[in-house]
C-alpha cells in the first residue's frame, strides 16, 4: 500500500490570505498631497526610473537638493534630480546621454513634488 503525499508545499502566507494588501497604506505617507505618474524616456535610469514606471509623488515633502522630483519647466513635466552646484540649482539626469538643466532664476519652472517610490514590472 502506498501513502499519499502532497504534490506541492505549504505555503506560510496562507495564514494571511483572508487580509488584504493596499499598497497604499505602506507607500503613501500623505493621501491628501500624494498623486501619481507615469514616467517617459530614459533620463533616469540610474535612479531605477525606467520607461513606463508609475511614480509616486508627495507634495507634502520638501523638494531639497538630492531628492527626486516632478518639474514643470515650459508646461512640461520632467522627472529630474534637483541638485545644487554652486550657487546654481538644476535639474539633472540620471543617465550620462541627457544634460542637465539649470533652472537657476526661472520664471518657468515650477517643482510639484517629490518622488518617494516608482513602481515597475520585472
Amino acid at each position: 500500500m502506498l501513502s499519499r503525499v502532497a504534490a506541492g508545499f505549504p505555503s506560510p502566507a496562507d495564514d494571511y490570505i483572508d487580509r488584504s494588501l493596499d499598497l497604499n497604506d505602506h507607500i503613501v505617507k500623505h493621501p491628501v498631497a500624494t498623486f501619481y505618474v507615469r514616467a517617459s524616456g530614459e533620463s533616469m535610469l540610474g535612479a531605477g526610473v525606467h520607461d513606463g514606471d508609475l511614480l509616486v509623488v508627495d507634495r507634502a515633502l520638501d523638494p531639497r537638493p538630492g531628492r527626486v522630483v516632478i518639474a514643470a519647466v515650459d508646461g512640461e513635466l520632467t522627472v529630474k534630480r534637483l541638485v545644487r552646484e554652486g550657487g546654481r540649482l538644476l535639474l539633472a539626469p540620471e543617465n550620462a546621454a541627457y544634460p542637465p538643466l539649470d533652472i537657476t532664476g526661472r520664471e518657468d519652472v515650477e517643482v510639484w513634488g517629490v518622488v518617494t517610490h516608482v513602481v515597475h514590472a520585472l
